[in-house]
């Protein structure tokens, strides 16, 4: 059941009112209603542990609210504003505690939860190497096949690397913006972008036509550590924001990985730093799976997930559930014109499905786990 429109109203407010990550209006959300923290703003009524020159510079950016017109669009892109709450929202996202995102912009048809059940950040440097372009690309397709969720923040380097390798094998990727989900940036990655939320999700905490700050970046990165089950960091300097990222995966229990480099790259030295500190070393993306695969049963290699019976799944959900042979698999073009389905539409399906242990992959083909071949539900471990 998701939250009341009054409710996501008053948090799609909060996301122009605050910065993301103010823990002083998290600590309000965690004790009040959302809405009645708005409307305390609005009163200039003075709220516990903020100051009055804070207090005012909420009131001067509530000053020209207007909520629903936000929420109109980015409903005319596709997409919508996820809440705490809602039956999409990533509960891992809690552990960010007060420095939780008030609600989350997304472009994209895939459910997010779902999605983010089965995911991985693969983040680094913006000007990389060769080296460092080449093996997040092929740590980004590698996870696609393998089923895994591609979380990076689409930025040059790395970053676009690591999604463009995903997408080449018709994987699922997420892209995590440092301004409104409708604003391409960086500007050079904006058919990149709108190809992502096209075939994945794009997502953000700022609204519609927000710009990036460079504490911005700095912010987002702390949603990418949480979202995800691990981090791999390919090439980062010291002092560089993929290591914010990696110290903040650690510090909620998320595995942090680091791709070795030469020792000579000045562009290594960050990564190696964090494989001196804890971090696993991995080479591709068959190493990942095996580290991420050990956190929780449920993602196992040869797990038994976490699952929903077959009769509560969503309509469109059960159609390409149905669309997959009994035996043997088949590919997303022959799915979706079994299911009457887009090709994208089923992708993101097939992913939901494989979160919940209905569906697996195997290389281009998808087919049902041994669980749904027998007729049983299958059940958490």
């Amino acid at each position: 059941m998701d939250v009341g429109e009054e409710e996501r109203l008053a948090r799609a407010a909060l996301t122009r009112i605050a910065d993301p990550g103010d823990e002083t209006v998290g600590g309000w959300l965690r004790e009040r209603d959302p809405r009645d923290v708005v409307r305390g703003i609005l009163a200039g009524a003075p709220l516990p542990g903020a100051s009055e020159r804070r207090m005012a510079g909420y009131r001067i950016r509530a000053g020209a609210l207007d909520p629903a017109a936000d929420l109109a669009a980015v409903a005319a892109l596709g997409g919508r504003f996820v809440c705490p709450g809602d039956a999409d929202w990533p509960a891992q996202l809690d552990d960010l505690g007060a420095a939780r995102p008030y609600g989350l912009w997304v472009r994209g048809r895939p459910k997010l939860r779902m999605w983010a059940l089965r995911s991985v950040a693969v983040v680094g440097a913006r000007a990389c190497t060769d080296y460092g372009a080449h093996m997040a690309a092929r740590l980004g397709a590698g996870l696609a096949e393998a089923g895994w969720v591609v979380v990076s923040g689409a930025a040059y380097g790395v970053d676009g690397a690591a999604h463009r390798g995903a997408l080449s094998a018709a994987g699922a990727t997420i892209a995590v913006l440092a301004c409104g989900a409708d604003v391409p940036y960086p500007p050079g990655h904006a058919d990149l972008i709108s190809r992502i939320a096209e075939q994945g999700l794009v997502i953000g905490e700022l609204p519609p036509g927000s710009h990036p700050t460079r504490s911005r970046f700095v912010l987002r990165n702390r949603v990418i550590a949480a979202l995800t089950r691990g981090t791999v960091v390919v090439e980062a300097q010291h002092r560089s924001g993929s290591l914010i990222t990696a110290r903040c995966a650690r510090e909620l229990g998320r595995l942090t990985m680091g791709v070795p480099g030469p020792c000579t790259s000045g562009l290594s030295a960050g990564v190696h730093e964090l494989l001196r500190n804890e971090a696993a070393l991995v080479t591709d993306a068959a190493e990942v799976v095996e580290m991420v695969g050990r956190i929780g049963g449920d993602l196992a290699p040869e797990r038994r997930g976490p699952v929903l019976p077959r009769d509560l799944l969503e309509a469109a959900a059960t159609r390409v559930l149905e669309a997959l042979p009994a035996q043997g698999g088949a590919g997303v073009e022959q799915i979706a014109r079994a299911s009457a389905t887009g090709k994208d539409d089923t992708l993101g399906r097939l992913y939901e499905l494989q979160a919940l242990g209905f569906v697996e992959r195997d290389g281009e083909r998808w087919k049902l786990t041994r669980f749904t071949q027998d007729g049983t539900v299958p059940r958490a471990e």
